[in-house]
Formats: structure tokens, C-alpha cells, sequence
């Protein structure tokens, strides 16, 4: 199997570890905790060298447990499934559904731990890996647990656009109110769309039928009669694109040229009015002009008659 398929027929895209990489992360664990017990074996054997052999033995088995039973159990819970060594590796234990464990699933993984790794070297968590296939030991199959890769390399199928709908349903929502679809349901639409090839057939046509009637039920619009349920998800999807398009794209001309019309013509209706009471005030002033130039001629009449005059009584 290549990937894991949740309850609700969602295709995770998480692949199953194989044997020789768990096998290396459980190595690496061991190697950190074996270090720690014998550090903490050394610190209680000075601490308690005056005790006596039975409070000896007995811290020994205390510390035994904690370390190399509980100190795994914690550290998987508290980091949702990854130890050291599956950090390094890129590993990472999930529920069979792909969500992240809890305590009861660590506490059931690390108690068969104990018997599957610690008492028999592994031999038996190699063979029931080997058996199983998913790759799970015993302890993954009573907690229902499963150990998946993280990092995994990008395929031919990685980053898969939505595909079109059929040509002849393009335009045939033109009319309908998306306004109240979710992003959530956006979101598990364009997952199934881009992955519905890799779903059981049954279990697809179901979850596209469950997906198309939540879609209906938010637009108020049924379907078209004798459109597949997966081929109306397309289309809608199609819309809700083309409808984002044109408006990340259309809005700004129109909006700039509607401003910039109003606002040419609204100067140029009150300058008429304006223009017209000027003429009005403009013969008040332009009426004493006249008036001060009539004695402007008068005055040369009598500087010429003088000289006449005088000129007259010599000759």
C-alpha cells in the first residue's frame, strides 16, 4: 500500500515506513536511552552505596522501568508520535485514521515494546513487520497505530492543479450564490478533484456525492439532471475561479474611468452660472471713463490760442 486512506475516503499521502528505516530509528532510540539508564545506574549505585542490597535492587528495577519504559512512552506522547530517531529519520507514528496519538496508544506500543524489542532483541518486531502489510508490529496492531514517512519526495502526482469540468457544462453556473460556501468545503473539494483517481471507485463516488449534496445545500441550487456528482464539483469549482479572475483582474478600469467622469463634469456646470452675473457689474465702471475724458480735450484748446495772439501785434 502506498498511502493511507482516512474514514472519510480522504487520500493522506502518507507512505508506510518500511522495516530497514524503522529498524535504524528504534536503534538510535536504544542507543539514547541505554545511555541514560547507565548514567542514571551510576549515580544511584554512589548514591545509595550505604543502602542495602534488596533497596539497591529495587532502585534498579524502578529505574529500569522508568527509563526504558516510560521515558519512550512520554516522549512519544508529548511529541504526537516522534522519538529521536524517527525525528532523524523523517518518521512518525500516526492512528490507522492519520491523526496524531495519545497516550493510551504510546502506553500500548511501549508495553509490547518491552516483550517485541527488549526481550527478544527485536526478532519478534522484525517478523511481524515482515508479516504485516503496512509494515506493523504487534504493538501498532493492538494500539492501531502505524508508522509513516514525513518527508516524503515529491512525485509526478505532487502539486496536481484542479482538473477542468467537461466543455459542455463550462458557464453553466453562472448563476449561482457561492456566497455561502465555506472555505473548509472549498478546501475538501479541490483535495477530492485533485485526488479522485486515487480513491477506491465506490468510495470516491460516495464522497463526491456527499461533497456535491453539502455544495447544493449551500448554493440553494440543485444540480443539473444527469450531471455526475464529480463533473458539478468540477464545475463549480471552475466558476468560483473564473469569478475570482475577473475580479482580481476587471475591477480597477471600470471603477477609474466612473470616477474620473463625475468628476470632470461637475466643475464645468458651475462655471457658467458664474460668468454670466459678471457682466452685469462691468458697465458701472466703464461708465465715468467716458465722463473723465471729455475735459481731457478741453484743456489743449485754450494752450493753442495764447501763442496766436501774441504773434500778431509784432507783424
Amino acid at each position: 500500500m502506498s498511502g493511507v486512506v482516512t474514514g472519510d475516503a480522504v487520500y493522506l499521502g502518507l507512505e508506510p515506513a518500511r522495516l530497514p528505516t524503522r529498524a535504524l530509528a528504534v536503534l538510535i532510540d536504544l542507543v539514547v536511552v541505554w545511555a541514560g539508564f547507565l548514567v542514571i545506574s551510576i549515580g544511584l549505585a554512589v548514591a545509595t552505596a550505604s543502602l542495602d542490597e534488596a533497596a539497591v535492587r529495587a532502585l534498579a528495577v524502578a529505574s529500569f522501568l522508568l527509563v526504558l519504559v516510560g521515558a519512550p512512552i512520554a516522549v512519544e506522547t508529548l511529541s504526537r508520535g516522534r522519538s529521536l530517531g524517527k525525528l532523524a529519520l523523517g518518521l512518525r507514528v500516526v492512528r490507522e485514521d492519520g491523526g496524531p496519538i495519545r497516550f493510551r496508544h504510546a502506553l500500548m506500543r511501549g508495553a509490547m515494546g518491552v516483550v517485541e524489542i527488549l526481550m527478544t532483541f527485536g526478532v519478534v518486531a522484525c517478523i511481524a513487520s515482515l508479516v504485516s502489510e503496512r509494515g506493523r508490529r504487534i504493538g501498532d496492531v493492538f494500539a492501531g497505530t502505524l508508522v509513516v514517512r514525513e518527508r516524503v519526495a515529491a512525485g509526478p502526482g505532487a502539486g496536481m492543479l484542479v482538473p477542468p469540468p467537461p466543455p459542455w457544462l463550462l458557464g453553466r453556473f453562472s448563476g449561482l450564490d457561492l456566497s455561502a460556501v465555506p472555505d473548509s468545503l472549498w478546501l475538501e473539494v479541490r483535495q477530492y478533484l485533485t485526488r479522485m483517481r486515487q480513491l477506491d471507485p465506490g468510495i470516491g463516488q460516495r464522497l463526491a456525492e456527499r461533497l456535491a449534496g453539502e455544495l447544493m445545500a449551500r448554493t440553494g441550487t440543485p444540480a443539473p439532471p444527469g450531471v455526475p456528482a464529480a463533473a458539478y464539483l468540477a464545475g463549480v469549482v471552475a466558476e468560483r475561479q473564473a469569478r475570482e479572475a475577473r475580479r482580481a483582474f476587471t475591477p480597477a478600469s471600470p471603477s477609474g474611468a466612473a470616477a474620473s467622469e463625475p468628476s470632470v463634469s461637475t466643475p464645468s456646470a458651475p462655471s457658467d452660472p458664474s460668468a454670466r452675473p459678471a457682466p452685469p457689474a462691468s458697465p458701472s465702471p466703464v461708465s465715468p471713463a467716458p465722463a473723465a475724458s471729455g475735459p481731457a480735450p478741453a484743456a489743449p484748446a485754450p494752450a493753442a490760442s495764447p501763442p496766436a495772439t501774441g504773434f500778431a501785434p509784432p507783424a
